[in-house]
């Protein structure tokens, strides 16, 4: 049985069914895999290379069967073909030209950005895992977001029994696109609340919940995560760098055995995360390009060893990677410290008490064999949206913005023969004022009609589940400051307990 590690305390280790359901560890670890044997991409799944269409449902099993073997085969396929079957693309995640690059296009699922991958299957993930525990608990799960992750969340969980979720959301620093699609979610068991400070002080409230486990909860109620530090919400993502390689190889672009690199929005080192598991298992990725906005901790990071979050935070056109702690960063580290517990431990407690820590530099040099990094300002996140818009004819949101600025960056400094895909993490509907004005340089105080703009613009259709949004009606309006967080908490407890 393949078993998941707490980064922070070699002697908790767990099932896949537990560290799911726990989500993170009570002294603030992240459950990750042990097991990375190489899976021979030449076996991978020789039936769909064969087919026009790539199966992107035979290979998110081949993926989620190497790491949770704890799942019945055909329970696991039943769910993977329930997760996708809500994509408005039979391809799930399409691949498409932009240029001489690739664009993979995460965004066609139910709330139209790339969170849906993995958060149309974790509730399958933990209901299932609740089955064979045993579990009579309520999961109570908590969530942060800077945008996206909130709304594919209570898509995915609501109205899933014997689960509560609350997404907390940084007020005003999402677009209104984003908040629309929170506060009108129905189901009996969601709840949406804004704070008002930034995504970092929202995710420091789920952690110090879960941290405080024995002083929150009853016997009645456990807590849970639908972030990426729920190694059930990171899994999922691996899935879609295969896929985008084997559709390459099905179309002549590359050889199987190439390499290819990915250039990869990211705030909290999730997604660009999958990747590197990706290449653990055997995928031939050359280099994982790390792409930031003006919130550069993490370009920083990897360029000098250095992680600094004492620094002014930025609200930018990316808004989703308006992040300065960067929380999967700690499972790169354990595996790049050749899983050095103490040493993991030892750096988490100065980026807790300092907001800082520098690693060693054999550990910066190894992570600079896979990693570059680079970052967009404002300025740049509108002049690429405009040049992609008239120079290649594609709508790019502002977060796929900053990897295809970071593709030009990379191509200057590095001669790289290597065939590049930019992974597209949300709709360029969901940031349409800003993406309307980097096009046109008009602004337009309606949102919605600068989805309708344009729409007429490029002649790709709005996304349904996006169209209407602004006829819902409002079902969640709390709002707290971040100091009531805990309390918050608590008393939903309470409530729930009832």
């Amino acid at each position: 049985m393949n078993k998941f590690v707490n980064t922070r305390d070699e002697k908790d280790c767990q099932s896949d069914t537990k560290a799911i359901i726990k989500g993170l560890a009570n002294n603030g670890g992240l459950y990750t895999p042990t097991d990375f044997k190489s899976i021979d991409i030449n076996d991978l799944d020789n039936n769909s290379l064969e087919n026009e269409n790539i199966d992107y449902k035979k290979i998110a099993f081949k993926i989620l069967s190497h790491f949770f073997d704890s799942f019945q085969n055909e329970k696991l396929k039943e769910s993977i073909d329930l997760a996708y079957d809500k994509f408005y693309s039979k391809e799930v995640v399409p691949i498409t030209n932009i240029g001489d690059d690739y664009l993979m296009e995460l965004y066609h699922g139910p709330t139209s950005a790339f969170k849906d991958i993995a958060l149309t299957m974790l509730p399958h993930l933990m209901t299932m895992s609740y089955e064979i525990e045993k579990y009579n608990k309520l999961i109570y799960i908590l969530c942060a977001t800077s945008g996206d992750t909130g709304k594919a969340a209570l898509e995915g969980f609501k109205n899933v029994k014997n689960t509560f979720i609350t997404v907390f959301y940084p007020n005003n620093s999402v677009s209104k696109i984003q908040q629309l699609q929170m506060t009108t979610t129905a189901g009996d068991n969601t709840n949406v609340v804004s704070v008002n400070s930034n995504f970092d002080k929202c995710q420091t409230i789920v952690k110090n919940a879960m941290n405080n486990r024995d002083n929150l909860l009853n016997d009645k109620i456990d807590f849970s995560s639908a972030n990426s530090i729920n190694i059930g919400r990171l899994i999922p993502q691996v899935a879609y760098y295969f896929s985008s390689y084997f559709r390459l190889v099905n179309r002549n672009e590359i050889k199987m055995g190439d390499n290819i690199n990915f250039s990869v929005p990211t705030g909290n080192f999730g997604d660009i995360l999958a990747g590197y598991f990706a290449k653990k298992l055997g995928l031939p990725i050359d280099k994982l390009i790390c792409a930031s906005n003006k919130n550069n901790v993490l370009t920083d990071f990897i360029n000098t060893g250095i992680y600094d979050a004492n620094r002014n935070f930025y609200e930018t056109l990316s808004p989703s990677m308006d992040i300065l702690i960067s929380s999967n960063l700690e499972r790169l580290l354990f595996y790049e410290s050749n899983c050095d517990y103490d040493y993991i431990c030892d750096i988490m407690k100065k980026l807790n008490e300092n907001k800082k820590f520098e690693i060693k530099k054999d550990i910066l040099l190894s992570i600079k064999n896979t990693f570059v990094s680079y970052y967009a300002t404002d300025d740049d996140i509108i002049n690429t949206i405009k040049s992609n818009f008239i120079d290649k004819n594609r709508l790019i949101d502002t977060h796929t913005a900053c990897a295809a600025h970071a593709v030009l960056k990379f191509n200057k400094e590095y001669n790289s023969k290597n065939k590049t895909v930019i992974l597209s993490t949300a709709s360029p509907f969901k940031f349409a004022n800003s993406v309307y004005k980097s096009i046109t340089n008009k602004t337009n105080p309606d949102e919605f009609k600068s989805m309708k703009e344009l729409s007429d613009l490029s002649g790709e259709n709005i996304p349904p589940n996006l169209s209407n949004i602004d006829k819902l009606t409002i079902m969640h309006k709390d709002n707290i400051n971040f100091e009531d967080g805990i309390n918050y908490i608590k008393n939903k407890i309470t409530d729930l307990a009832k």
